[in-house]
């Protein structure tokens, strides 16, 4: 399933030039406000009829330009999500839910209800009124009233922007369940860079109308740019859900031939995860430290050195076969006479890695 976006359009003094490619897994369209995220994903809905280009799905042409044809979004089959729930406060979440069935394609029935609502964790609210849910469960009815259309693409316009951050922890497990379970693209709008690192297969980012980089989400994350800070730079990492120490509380993640610790993780053995890494938060020494506080000591090679910037530059690091990512100043990599292929040991902390 892959859909293909090339198109232009103009809004005022405001343009959108936008070409790339989604596929199964989560794109998400990264950017600051006003960087036309919100314009492209209504383009893509059918909401917004694009002046020049061609947009299709699985090879059905769901715009083309040169030939003026463009498909309504009421027969695009795609599900949306909005920033806001907007559930029918009249009626049941049970009844929120079915009403998504009466846009699935006749005959097909929609999604297995009860499938959904395991994916989502919502039977215990079946019952309820819209007023007596969180904004967290809010989101959830409404990601299983788009689910349960049957759709072919899932488009999710920032869905935790109005959220605090207890509901964003609350959603983001079930994000990613969906994210691994449905059988669907899913195309994600955030200015997240926490969320995005969390669950995008694929990030494309947009400034100004235009797409500035695109690639896999530890790519695209692990370099500073104008979207993305410094600050937010560093490695995404996946890995799996080894023993707890349950005692201290602390979750072992297996990465590679690496063992990372992090504060406890309500997960259970074998689960994947995703890691993000701040390069930041990650220190360089060129022998073994004793007496730290730091659980996570990895022995690592250097792979290469970035340029410098604002005096500090970025080391690449192989940690048993996963890449970490170290700022350090430039007077600590000459300190530390660091080079490509010198052996190093990277200590992390694990209260920076709280999931």
């Amino acid at each position: 399933m892959s859909l293909k976006v090339d198109i232009r359009h103009r809004l005022g003094a405001f343009s959108v030039e936008a070409a790339f490619t989604a596929q199964k897994g989560v794109t998400a369209l990264f950017g600051r406000s006003g960087s036309g995220k919100t314009s492209l994903i209504n383009i893509i809905a059918g909401l917004m009829r694009p002046e020049s280009g061609s947009l299709s799905f699985n090879g059905d042409v769901l715009f083309d330009g040169a030939s003026h044809s463009f498909v309504p979004a009421h027969r695009r089959r795609f599900g949306y999500v909005f920033q806001e729930a907007r559930l029918f406060p009249h009626l049941s979440v049970r009844r929120n839910l079915v009403y998504g069935r009466w846009f699935a394609p006749r005959g097909q029935g929609g999604a297995d209800f009860d499938r959904i609502v395991d994916l989502l964790g919502v039977g215990a609210l079946l019952d309820r009124a819209p007023a007596h849910l969180s904004g967290g469960e809010k989101q959830r009815i409404a990601i299983g009233r788009a689910l349960l259309s049957n759709p072919r693409l899932l488009l999710m316009d920032e869905p935790m922007a109005a959220l605090d951050e207890e509901r964003k922890a609350e959603i983001l497990p079930y994000l990613e369940r969906l994210r691994d379970e449905a059988d669907i693209p899913i195309v994600y709008v955030s200015h997240s860079v926490a969320e995005v690192a969390r669950l995008a297969t694929k990030v494309i980012i947009l400034e100004n109308g235009r797409v500035s980089a695109s690639g896999d989400a530890a790519t695209i994350l692990s370099q500073p740019s104008s979207t993305i800070s410094r600050r937010e730079a560093g490695a995404v990492i996946d890995g799996i859900v080894g023993e707890t120490d349950t005692e201290h509380q602390i979750t072992v993640i297996r990465a590679g031939q690496a063992e990372i610790r992090v504060p406890h993780l309500n997960a259970p053995n074998g689960k994947a995860v995703r890691l993000q890494i701040a390069a930041r938060d990650v220190m360089l020494a060129t022998s073994r430290p004793e007496g730290l506080s730091a659980l996570n000591i990895l022995t690592a090679t250097i792979i290469e050195i970035g340029q410098p910037a604002q005096g500090m530059v970025d080391v690449r690091l192989d940690c048993g076969g996963v890449t970490i990512v170290s700022r350090i100043t430039l007077l600590s990599r000459d300190m530390l006479q660091l080079h490509a292929g010198k052996p190093v040991y990277a200590i992390i902390k694990s209260v920076a890695l709280d999931l």
